[in-house]
């Protein structure tokens, strides 16, 4: 399988937080980041969106603690959790931050602070479904997009590729980006066989974007590369399957 192109990043102004940018931050305060497992942040290095939320909150005297859950969402479909506790319990009365891989290890610490047993904490409903995480907002690269547009529809295989009036629109591109798409076909593909799917996004003139779905795979009479283009996520890997029925 091959990664068919690398992109310079062209980043738009007040974009959000990125997975790796809210990452660091949180390592940068944690007091006890040098204490959380490599193998949990070697995970993160493929986050595609992050959410955050406060959990609970204690406030009495003066004091206070907050939790917050910071999930992100991985490249394979799995998400994974960092317990953020934040308090003001220490002497001197800064704020101090010390983050978890589990709510049993932050139980633990929340149980350590000097604040009244009596005060009851107030729990919010989990409102994070990690279907409602938003996608990632696409980096686009101004180099020669609608060149890259042409010669994307030029090299595709299949008859039913994307017509000329859509061919017409990336024709005016400002901007492209080009990533991976996750999943696998729905039915096994047959050992010696390789498919990849590729999402190439472009930014038109008008701010509308409009992404081509490009198909790769062996599955070819005589084992070569083929490349296959279409206009919905759908259809793409609606071929992908059926190719992998037939090779099963």
């Amino acid at each position: 399988m091959s990664v068919p192109y690398e992109t310079a990043a062209y980043e738009p102004a007040e974009s959000p937080e990125s997975p790796e940018e809210h990452l660091a931050r949180l390592l940068g305060r944690a007091l006890n980041s040098f204490e959380l497992p490599d193998e949990v942040l070697g995970r993160l290095d493929c986050a595609l969106a992050h959410d955050s939320s406060l959990h609970s909150a204690h406030h009495s005297a003066g004091l206070h603690r907050e939790t917050y859950r910071h999930t992100w969402l991985l490249a394979d479909g799995s998400a994974v959790t960092l317990w953020e506790l934040v308090h003001n319990t220490a002497p001197g009365g800064e704020a101090q931050h010390e983050l978890y891989t589990d709510d049993e290890e932050l139980h633990a610490a929340t149980a350590r602070l000097p604040l009244p047993p009596e005060t009851p904490d107030f729990e919010l409903p989990v409102l994070l479904q990690l279907s409602a995480i938003p996608e990632p907002r696409h980096v686009y690269a101004p180099e020669d997009s609608a060149d890259h547009a042409r010669r994307l529809l030029r090299r595709a295989e299949n008859p039913d590729r994307p017509d000329e009036e859509l061919a017409a629109l990336l024709a005016t591109a400002a901007g492209h980006q080009i990533t991976q798409a996750f999943g696998r076909p729905g039915r096994t593909v047959r050992a010696g066989l390789s498919y990849a799917l590729y999402e190439h996004a472009f930014l038109l003139p008008d701010g509308r974007e409009v992404s081509l779905w490009e198909v790769e795979h062996t599955a070819t009479p005589d084992g070569r590369h083929m490349c296959e283009v279409y206009a919905s996520e759908a259809a793409a890997r609606g071929a992908m399957e059926r190719r992998a029925a037939r090779q099963a």
